[in-house]
């Protein structure tokens, strides 16, 4: 199996580029988990996904712990899951609940389902957990700091979150958001398509490991190889972090990144040396796969 964090983007490829099958690398499998050292939300450490029991008067608690980059429908799972609710019943709870959601979300609570832990017990149900965690994106995600941020950037406070929920996907250390946040930015205002496969996935509701060239071609408003400017909602839930990286991007000329292998990722503004390192990542996903360590 390939380690999880190599990723290769062959983006905005030359006049006369020959298309092909592009082997990219999404962000899979790497989760940073949250769980509060108390039951407020913040301070958090890294520990596996889980429900925590414990005692509140007559009624017994438990934390539900929401990963940083999760989807919408990967937190609906959840909470029906810790619930103990049939499948499908938080989906139609975000439906009706009435939550307090920006105007451009359109009624649409990707993004705003902060990653955090969350206590839980007999009495919870999903519209209050919803709620909570919309509640606790509000708190993150408002401020005179964001707002300014955004603005710096030429940007609304949901397109932030949209460019943290991409960033969120594509990178793994804050050094590396802060990097695919310049080149988001950077192709934003050249008027280039990002061409993430992060969306392509969300798009197909999908994690994988290689993109096509045939799934480029999808018609949907999340396909950015066909589509410029930003995916019309956030492709899934950023944590702080990400946020932040999106509102304060490295310096750079950048417009192509490869992870060629684990903990190095290359930023280049010059096609043909990311072309090379298209080259070096393959190469290595090679020499895995044929140590047995392939996707098989």
């Amino acid at each position: 199996m390939i380690t999880p964090g190599y990723r290769a983007h062959m983006m905005n490829e030359p006049p006369g580029a020959r298309p092909g099958r592009r082997l990219r690398l999404t962000r899979r499998g790497r989760l940073v988990l949250l769980v509060a050292t108390t039951l407020a939300v913040g301070a958090a450490v890294l520990v596996p996904v889980l429900l925590m029991g414990g005692e509140s008067g007559d009624k017994k608690t438990s934390t539900l712990v929401i990963t940083e980059g999760r989807r919408a429908s990967q937190v609906y799972a959840s909470v029906d899951k810790a619930l103990e609710l049939p499948m499908g019943t938080t989906r139609n709870a975000a439906t009706a609940a009435r939550l307090r959601l920006p105007e451009a979300a359109k009624g649409n609570p990707e993004g705003y389902l902060f990653p955090a832990t969350y206590p839980i017990n007999s009495s919870t149900t999903p519209a209050g957990l919803l709620s909570y965690m919309v509640n606790t994106a509000n708190h993150k995600f408002t401020g005179d700091q964001i707002t300014a941020g955004s603005e710096r950037n030429g940007m609304t406070v949901y397109q932030s979150v949209t460019i943290a929920s991409i960033v969120q996907a594509e990178a793994d250390t804050p050094t590396d958001m802060a990097k695919v946040s310049r080149v988001v930015h950077n192709r934003l205002a050249l008027g280039m398509p990002l061409q993430m496969d992060s969306t392509l996935n969300y798009a197909l509701n999908r994690n994988t490991l290689d993109t096509t060239h045939a799934d480029t071609k999808i018609d949907s408003p999340y396909n950015t190889y066909q589509r410029k400017g930003l995916p019309p909602t956030p492709i899934g839930n950023p944590g702080e972090e990400a946020m932040n990286a999106a509102l304060n991007p490295s310096r750079g000329e950048w417009l192509y990144f490869v992870t060629v292998a684990e903990g190095d990722t290359r930023f280049t503004n010059n096609y043909s040396e990311h072309q090379q390192n298209v080259e070096e990542f393959n190469q290595n996903r090679a020499d895995a796969n044929g140590k047995g360590d392939g996707d098989g």
